[in-house]
């Protein structure tokens, strides 16, 4: 089984959230780690505490086009941002866009026609796009309808900022919803830092279960946001590949990477 980490973030400097580990980790340090896990690859999410994490993504991609991809990002009022866009996909192993877009005025902008310019050309490029809005999450279903051929990710199961246990997944009913929408995928990540308790965090399981219910093997995807995690690496594959019954194994294929590389069209 090929496993392809949906989420993981490597930097040199700034000071990243509190959840997350304190010290830089380079991309040799990572691919170290990956080799020990059995982890084939992962898509670089560029965090927004390293103003170079960008380019440091790029180098780190173009070194290893097989075991790198990137969902980048770019400052949306950049006034070259048209132009930034329409190139977005030349750059080495760039597979498309992620956003964190929690504050209040982002709901304003994704409610209304602020971003138009960027679903649309997202959608005509072929640019898929992952966001981080778990304070609002409706907007989703919003922008699904709208452009029906945009390629849309849900960061993080839709959990919101440093919610745990139940309090993680009060907005079930929505995510459902939102399962109903062909052109909307949702990342499993950083799963065991959602739990009240120790491995196989058996408080959160069934709500795992009926997220994956909702939107199947072919929009699921694994990952672990590994320097937000307090287990290891390998501990996380065996959350999904050994506790996680309920996946049959042909499935498990499709979650561990297969699925998403189908999602992001990565040839990896």
């Amino acid at each position: 089984m090929k496993i392809i980490d949906a989420h993981i973030h490597i930097w040199q400097n700034g000071s990243p959230r509190k959840a997350h580990r304190q010290t830089p980790y380079s991309a040799l340090e990572v691919l170290n780690d990956m080799d020990l896990a059995g982890v084939s690859a992962a898509i670089i999410q560029p965090p927004a505490w390293d103003s170079q994490a960008n380019l440091i993504a790029i180098e780190a991609a173009r070194q290893h086009p097989t075991r790198f991809g990137i969902l980048g990002n770019f400052a949306l009022d950049d006034p070259n941002r048209l132009t930034i866009l329409k190139h977005w996909k030349e750059q080495p192993q760039m597979l498309g866009l992620r956003f964190i877009l929690n504050d209040p005025i982002h709901l304003t902008w994704m409610s209304g026609d602020e971003l138009d310019w960027l679903w649309s050309i997202a959608q005509d490029a072929g640019i898929p796009i992952a966001l981080a809005v778990s304070s609002h999450l409706q907007v989703f279903a919003l922008i699904a309808k709208r452009y029906p051929e945009l390629k849309l990710i849900i960061d993080h199961l839709g959990v919101p900022v440093d919610a745990k246990g139940h309090q993680a997944f009060l907005q079930m009913p929505i995510l459902q919803e939102l399962a109903t929408f062909p052109n909307i995928a949702i990342k499993a990540t950083a799963v065991p830092a959602y739990a009240t308790d120790p491995y196989p965090y058996k408080s959160i399981e069934a709500d795992v279960q009926l997220i994956y219910q909702a939107f199947g093997a072919e929009r699921f995807f694994w990952g672990s946001d590994i320097t937000k995690l307090e287990c290891s690496w390998s501990e996380c594959i065996d959350l999904f590949v050994k506790e996680y019954k309920w996946i049959g194994q042909e499935d498990k294929k499709l979650v561990m990477g297969q699925a998403l590389a189908n999602w992001l069209d990565w040839s990896v």
